[in-house]
């Protein structure tokens, strides 16, 4: 299912920086030394693997700002799986806006493409369960918000965007403050009452506190399965369950089979290698 496009107004300041890094002081210099301004070309996005398609919303306004004349007829829209020789969309218009705004639509392109896939394949693993798969905090600075678009895109979810969604109490803030208990009383002593509370835990003693606490989630990092099947036996409803830690496509069927709520993989953004999509002339 397509996801919903991210408004204009948080990508258009993303793309406007990487084309403005890429012309640099003297614009294109190879397109501009012996492609005619009036020259116009129709050419392909295509792909050469196969995976899951994001961005494409974000490569046609690359193409835009170099050029408001250039356009974009889509094949495969954001969320749609492609076989390595699909033509995900044709792009036509003046020819030097394409060759000036190719890297950087390709760039964009790809790497949340990239990141679709691989969701797309966490995913599909856990896909009888229903646990969902949910990115986290660990993306490309500056680029948060479209890389959790690209999650979505590839049938996941999102877990908090920064800071300020939530309350998370990690290990060094319970060490900071204390203990569990103390930490999760003070959150809610200084946050409003919209604002979940989750705790991260990797004992079951620890665990067990943090529910006496009444908190709203709990994060169960690096447990084994094992612990993960008594962690929910333990939760039982009281709160969301959340695996996190060495989770691979491989791992994730049987830590769904735990029957935790949520997920949590951090590689599908700061890992992801790029989906190979090219631009080419037709």
């Amino acid at each position: 299912m397509m996801p919903t496009p991210l408004p204009r107004v948080m990508v258009e300041p993303l793309v406007r920086a990487a084309l403005l890094e890429d012309l640099g002081r003297a614009g294109d210099l190879t397109t501009d030394a012996f492609v005619p301004a009036d020259a116009t070309a129709t050419m392909v996005l295509a792909a050469r693997q196969p995976g899951v398609i994001a961005g494409l919303d974000v490569a046609a306004l690359a193409f835009e700002l170099i050029d408001p004349r250039t356009g974009i007829t889509v094949d495969n829209a954001d969320g749609s799986a492609v076989s390595g020789d699909d033509v995900v969309a044709t792009v036509c218009g003046p020819a030097r806006a394409l060759l000036t705004a190719e890297r950087t639509a390709l760039n964009f392109l790809c790497h949340l493409s990239g990141i679709a896939t691989q969701t797309a394949t966490v995913v599909e693993a856990v896909r009888d369960y229903r646990a969902k798969i949910v990115c986290t905090r660990k993306t490309t600075p500056g680029l948060r918000a479209l890389e959790k678009y690209a999650v979505r895109a590839g049938g996941g979810a999102n877990h908090r965007f920064g800071l300020d969604d939530a309350v998370l109490i990690k290990d060094n803030h319970i060490a900071i403050a204390g203990g569990i208990r103390t930490a999760i009383e003070r959150a809610r002593a200084a946050t409003g009452h919209m604002v979940k509370i989750e705790v991260e835990v990797d004992t079951l003693d620890q665990l067990d506190m943090a529910l006496a606490a009444n908190v709203d989630v709990v994060l169960l990092d690096n447990m084994s399965v094992e612990q993960l099947t008594e962690a929910v036996a333990m939760v039982g409803g009281r709160a969301i369950t959340e695996a996190s830690g060495r989770v691979t496509a491989q791992t994730a069927r049987a830590i769904a089979a735990t029957g935790v709520d949520l997920i949590s993989v951090g590689w599908v953004t700061h890992s992801a290698p790029i989906l190979d999509i090219g631009l080419d002339c037709r």
